[in-house]
Order: C-alpha cells, then structure tokens, then sequence
C-alpha cells in the first residue's frame, strides 16, 4: 500500500515542500529510500524502526521504498523521521490516519519513540503557512520557536504514540496558544546598559549617531579605555527589531542549530564577536553545508571584531563586499545559498603593537616600523566603508569615582528610535531602512547642502583626501546628526562633527 506525508527542506532560510512517499509491497524484507537523501536521512531507517517497535508497532517485514520527492532536491537533516514513520505507519494499515498532505510533520525520532527538536523549524513553518497548510505537528522542544506565527495550529508532541492517537482521533492533542509579537518583546532584556559606562562622552555621542543612522563604527585606543564595554552597550540603544527583522534573524539562528530546545523567538539584536583566530567560512559562511557566518548571524545587529589588525588580512577583506550589499552569496559544490547580513560593523583596535602610541598616560616602545605594519593589516577599502572612526583614551580612576550616574540606555534609544523614524518616513519608498543604506540618487536629494557647508565639506576632502566612497559617508554621517537634531536641512555644524569622525583615518594611516 502506498501512504503520502508532508514535510520540508531547507534551503538556504527558505523551506521547501518534501512529500515522503512509503511504498510496502509484497515479498521479502528490503528497504530502500531515493531522493537525494544525506547521511542523516539515510540513517533515519534505524531510528524509525526502533521507534515503531518501542512505540508499540510493527515493522514491516516486505518490500519498503521510500521516495522523498522531488528528487532533485537535496534533503538534509533528521526532520524527515516522524513523517517517515507515520507513513509507514499509514502504508501498513496499523492506524487509520487522514491524510497526511494536509497537515505539516517533522521531527527526529529517538529510539524509544520520543520526538527530538531540530534545527530550522521556523523557516519551514513559515514556507507551509505561505502555502495554504495551517496546522503542523512538532517536537515539544521546537514548540516556543514558532509561537509568534499567526495563522498556524501549531501541536506539540512528545512521543511518537501521541502523534498517531492524535491523527487518529483516539487522543487529541492541545495546540499551543499563539503570542502576539509585543507580547514577546515584553521579554527583550539587555545584559549591558550605557548607564554603566562613566566619562567617555565623545564615545557615547559617537555610539549614538552610529545606532540613529545604522553606521559601521572603528574604535581605537589604549588597552583598558573601554572599547569592548562600549560595543556592548550598542544593541541596548538600537531601535527595537520589527516583527520582519525578527523572524529574520531567528530563522538564521535556527538553520545554524543555534536556538536551545524551549527557546522562543528572538528579539533581542544579536552581537556577535568572533574571536579574531576565526576563519574565513566562520566569518562570511560556507563548510560542507554552506552554513551561515557570523556576519549572517550578526543580521539586524552588530558584528564587533576586537583587535582588528590581528584578524587575517583575507578575513577582513571578505566582509568588503557583504557590508556593502547586505547579503553573502555562499557556494560549495553541494550548496548554493544566499544569506541576509544587513548588519553594523563595531571593530576595536589598539593603535599600535604595545597598544599605548599617543598615550597620555603610558609611553610607547614600538618603532615606527612596527607601529606602520601593525596598521597596515587594515587596508584603506576597508577603512572606507567605515562611516565613524573615533579615538577611545582611558578614563582617570578619579573621573570614574566623582562623575555622576551616566544617561541610561533607555532614554538614549528613545532619541534614536525617533530618528529612525524620520529615516524610515523618508526613505520608505526605497526599501532602505537607515541613512546608512542609502545609495547614490538618494545622497543627491537628501543630504543636499548650503554653500557654507558644501565649502566646509570640500576642503576636506582636499586635505583628509577622502574618497568618493568617504565623502559620500561623511553626507550620510551629516545626515544622521541633523536627523537626531529633528532637523529637516544639513547644517555646517552637522557637517563640522561629521568631519570630525574621520580625522583617525588622517591621523594613523595618513602618517
């Protein structure tokens, strides 16, 4: 007899309609299975035939093939257990089960029938309400993953027995009650608050024009002035994700294995900081499988690289292009995939192998010979498509105990979030969502400039000798300081400060 059940693939974030077909024909015992499947797949057969058996069913004793349609369609994963075993299930007229096409199964099968969580379940939740399925039977463990997803039955199973009394009428199981997406952000909680930073004003001003206006942002300094505890806090100050960013960034953390069993959807802003041995596939993406880096795993967040120059000179240059997009295309021979990585680019750095050049507390001991070819492992493309560029210096031990209790994280967002919105209302035609982003015909009709600001603007061009790229983010820096002013026209103080946030770049490399 010949039984049908629905899963999905992955691709990439996206999911993809798998139909398992089981096949039980008459004569000996065979088992075969077709359609692309991996090793995981393959040895699904093991765990589903413990599983029947444990669970109280047979196995079947014929002739079983398995086809995991289409065959084209490379299928990875232990997702594929639970529909296999319940179309055997069906196939061997050991339950009267509905049809199986309707409704979306998944889940790995240990072998005493208990249902396993698995990796990428949002993405493939969200591929079959987009196809017109509206229930899905899953792991217990991947239940809290999907609760914001509106129009979907989502049951939670915890055995395989539960599954198929629930199919079959005998015993129903309780589907889960769906959250609204504000009730999720109730949860959002931030581990650092800028409250906790004391003096560093020039640094906090800098922070915040970088959230406003989504800027990539290089800090340097001595050893111990902060630099960390500041790219820290920068999540804490972003605008709170969108319902959209955060399906986004949790169906890459779900696709990586990186959600815990229970885990609900993210709605914090990721912040990501590789350690700087990484390698290049960890970084932008790739393995085997074509996995997500971590400036995929960064998206709608931050991606900190502390110590810079220290990372690999073929590292740093492989995230020129992906900054610029927003996406990292990724191909091996056994996967083609393209991943999200709208992110904010938040390195750190020393400004010489001792780390104390220009120092006012420390004096320095590297050469100039040393401190050139310790700057020379950033290259100037990449310094490009830095937007702001700040010196950090330690804070005197006195300053820290006399100062004041610093503005808190929340009341600094809270003016970001209102300048967000005035990108939002001015770029919503574009499909940008921050100064950041915008491209050369919107730099041209938003950050037009009077003549004293245009004068200012190109005579440092002249004498910083910025590029193209440079001067265009200099207008997008401007930009963002008149939009946290609530200021409609770019000023010459705007500019003034913007210029200001490119004088390092001088400084250092100029040298």
């Amino acid at each position: 007899m010949l039984a049908r059940a629905l899963c999905y693939a992955l691709q990439g974030i996206d999911g993809c309609p798998v139909t398992v077909e089981t096949d039980i024909a008459p004569g000996g015992f065979s088992f075969a299975m077709v359609g692309l499947p991996d090793a995981a797949v393959r040895e699904s057969r093991d765990r589903v035939f413990s599983a029947l058996r444990n669970s109280g069913y047979a196995c079947p004793e014929s002739h079983v093939t398995i086809n995991l349609a289409p065959g084209d369609l490379k299928k990875e994963g232990a997702a594929f257990d639970l529909p296999i075993a319940l179309s055997m299930i069906s196939a061997s007229r050991q339950a009267a089960l509905p049809d199986l096409l309707k409704t979306l199964t998944l889940g790995e099968l240990g072998l005493d029938g208990t249902l396993v969580p698995v990796r990428g379940v949002l993405s493939m939740v969200i591929a079959a309400r987009e196809q017109g399925v509206d229930s899905v039977i899953l792991p217990a463990g991947n239940a809290a993953e999907v609760q914001a997803v509106e129009g979907m039955y989502v049951y939670p199973a915890y055995t395989l027995k539960e599954v198929v009394d629930h199919l079959s009428g005998k015993a129903l199981l309780v589907a889960q009650c769906q959250r609204s997406y504000s009730e999720c952000l109730t949860e959002r909680t931030e581990a650092f608050d800028l409250s906790q930073v004391r003096g560093q004003q020039g640094a906090r001003r800098a922070l915040e024009i970088a959230a406003a206006g989504g800027h990539n942002m290089l800090m340097i300094g001595v050893p111990g002035s902060g630099k960390t505890m500041l790219a820290r806090c920068l999540p804490g100050i972003l605008p709170d994700m969108t319902v959209e960013e955060a399906f986004e960034v949790t169906r890459i953390h779900s696709i990586a294995g990186m959600i815990a069993p229970g885990q609900g959807l993210i709605t914090n802003r990721p912040f990501r900081t590789p350690h700087h041995s990484a390698s290049l596939p960890s970084l932008v993406g790739g393995g085997m499988d074509a996995r997500p880096g971590e400036i995929s795993l960064a998206h709608n967040g931050v991606l900190f690289l502390d110590e810079l120059p220290e990372y690999p000179r073929s590292v740093l240059e492989s995230l020129r292009q992906p900054l610029e997009d927003g996406f990292v295309t990724v191909s091996r021979a056994r996967a083609h995939t393209r991943y999200q990585c709208r992110t904010m680019l938040v390195a750190g750095m020393n400004p010489c192998p001792c780390g104390y050049y220009g120092s006012r507390t420390r004096q320095c001991h590297c050469s100039d010979h040393e401190i050139r070819k310790y700057l020379d492992r950033v290259s100037g493309p990449m310094l490009d498509r830095i937007d702001l560029q700040l010196e950090v210096d330690a804070v005197p031990v006195s300053e820290i105990q006399t100062s004041a209790p610093s503005e808190c994280s929340a009341a600094v967002r809270a003016r970001v979030q209102a300048a967000r919105e005035m990108q939002r209302g001015r770029l919503k035609d574009r499909e940008m969502f921050a100064n950041a982003q915008m491209d050369n015909k919107a730099i041209e009709e938003f950050c037009a400039l009077d003549s004293a600001g245009q004068k200012m603007l190109e005579t440092a061009v002249d004498r910083m000798h910025l590029s193209m790229r440079g001067y265009q983010r200099v207008l997008k820096v401007a930009r963002t300081i008149a939009d946290l002013a609530g200021e409609e026209q770019i000023r010459l103080p705007h500019i003034a400060e913007a210029i200001q946030y490119r004088t390092a770049d001088n400084k250092y490399w100029g040298r």
